[in-house]
């Protein structure tokens, strides 16, 4: 579970850092959908850091809202399962 964890949060990281670079050069993007799939999928850290660090997606409510509560419920959903 560690590993899926950190796998899928470096993802995360990686999908904002790639969607940047992509938007500077002016190409297709990767779908906000993807983008917070990976967070709901649990690489919700890796994507709020990749926001931070990249200043990507900071002024989009979907994600400034979003992923924040997704982290939050992700955090409570575990807490309650131990």
């Amino acid at each position: 579970m560690i590993i899926y964890i950190l796998a899928i949060n470096l993802i995360g990281f990686a999908a904002m850092w790639y969607d940047k670079l992509l938007a500077r050069a002016g190409k297709h993007r990767i779908p906000e959908s993807r983008l917070l799939l990976f967070a709901a999928a649990g690489g919700g850290l890796g994507v709020f850091i990749g926001m931070q660090v990249f200043n990507h997606k900071t002024k989009n409510l979907k994600f400034t809202l979003g992923v924040p509560a997704i982290i939050i419920g992700q955090i409570l959903l575990f807490r309650n399962l131990r």
